[in-house]
């Protein structure tokens, strides 16, 4: 398991991996700094792991064995229509910088992909690299407080709608898995 936070310091993130994970490690992954202050683990303050990656996906492909990365998108990347008021403009803003550090990680894939030497050991593990995403619309209407919400039947419901687009998307893409990414990342470089 990789779990990131970022160092307030360097602003750079920190992956922590099994043996390092405690309460404070996993408080410091979700610490939003404008609601709760930095978590200091080993002398040093972090904050969300979303700011520096959201998340960290070369440890996925360095460190384990599957070639195949599901994500699971929790902001939505593109939304309809402009917002207006304070509070909308902060969601987008909120959804924006989460998922700059994700977009970024998956064009670096995208052109390693291309320009990689798939004969080394890392470069094939690149190469053969296959992304898939597992979205709902139901948390795209979601707004950003609702991530404050800790009532029993809103989560519930989002375990159901979890369950329920992870039977779509299998349902849709349950064959490329182990064969081939669901979304096209090559896309991501006509964007840049």
């Amino acid at each position: 398991m990789f779990v990131t936070a970022t160092n307030v310091h360097t602003g750079r993130g920190r992956v922590f991996r099994n043996a390092e994970l405690t309460p404070d490690v996993l408080l410091a992954s979700a610490c939003l700094p404008t609601l709760f202050r930095a978590m200091e683990i080993d002398g040093e303050p972090y904050w969300d792991g979303g700011y520096s990656g959201n998340p960290t996906i070369t440890p996925l492909v360095r460190e384990c064995d599957s070639h195949d990365t599901l994500l699971v998108a929790v902001n939505p990347v593109e939304r309809p229509g402009t917002p207006r008021s304070a509070r909308e403009i902060l969601d987008r803003l909120n959804e924006v910088s989460f998922n700059a550090t994700l977009l970024k990680e998956l064009r670096m894939i995208a052109l390693l992909r291309q320009v990689v030497d798939a004969g080394s050991s890392e470069g094939r593990k690149w190469a053969e690299m296959r992304i898939h995403l597992i979205a709902s619309k139901v948390l795209a209407d979601l707004g950003a407080s609702s991530k404050f919400n800790a009532e029993w039947d809103f989560l519930c419901m989002l375990r159901d709608e979890g369950r329920r687009a992870a039977e779509a998307f299998l349902a849709a893409n349950g064959q490329n898995i182990g064969k081939r990414s669901s979304i096209d990342l090559d896309i991501l470089l006509q964007q840049v």
